[in-house]
């Protein structure tokens, strides 16, 4: 078995020049993420999401579920760590790689929850399965053992054993990252990636290349 000093991958699946960029970053992103939709991407709508409270960093792995206007959406408990670190500190920094296409996006924004009726809509359309574990797991708290979840999520099903949909649990819904920042890569051989970042200066995105 090799070092991992010595793991080496050449990047030779694409490039990135200024003058293929679009105006506005949401094209490109949505570009990327159906070109990942279309291939061989195992979950291409994971991202690696980032947040600081109290100085302390701390990152995860959520599944992005709407790209707005402005911004991208996911869903999680509002107990949650990564909730709670957004309500001391809205600041977030998102990573996506896809690395079967040799290409990740960096993102940095501000992160809000949106409107219950947007949850709701999202969470009736879940599997049933999945709104009864919305409604059992206190996420990220300490419990027991695992017996003691599933017995959490038993008493959940009897208490909805009569509805087709559940309704939508208080602590839980959508946060939306209204983005600031991307930075798009695109692997090169010989570590020489194109790599150009968007930022948003008085309403406008300001387009720079960055160096590998």
């Amino acid at each position: 078995m090799k070092d991992l000093k010595d793991l080496r991958v050449q990047y030779t699946k694409g490039s990135l020049e200024r003058s293929e960029l679009p105006d506005n970053p949401f094209d490109l992103f949505n570009d990327w993420l159906n070109a990942a939709r279309s291939s061989n991407v195992i979950e291409p709508n994971v991202m690696a999401l980032s947040t600081c409270a109290a100085d302390i960093p701390s990152c995860r792995v959520v599944l992005i579920k709407e790209v707005t206007e402005s911004g991208i959406v996911f869903y999680t408990n509002y107990d949650s760590q990564k909730a709670q670190d957004i309500d001391v500190n809205p600041v977030v920094a998102v990573n996506f790689l896809w690395k079967e296409m040799e290409r990740q996006i960096r993102i940095r924004g501000t992160a809000e929850k949106i409107s219950a009726e947007r949850s709701l809509a999202y969470f009736q359309s879940r599997p049933r399965e999945s709104q009864i574990s919305a409604w059992t797991s206190p996420q990220s708290q300490l419990v027991m053992n695992k017996d003691y979840l599933m017995e959490m999520r038993d008493k959940v099903e009897m208490r909805f054993a009569d509805q087709a949909a559940l309704p939508l649990p208080p602590n839980w819904g959508g946060i939306e990252i209204t983005i600031q920042y991307f930075e798009f890569w695109q692997g090169r051989p010989n570590r020489f990636h194109d790599r150009f970042v968007y930022e948003k200066v008085d309403g406008s995105w300001n387009i720079q290349r960055l160096a590998p």
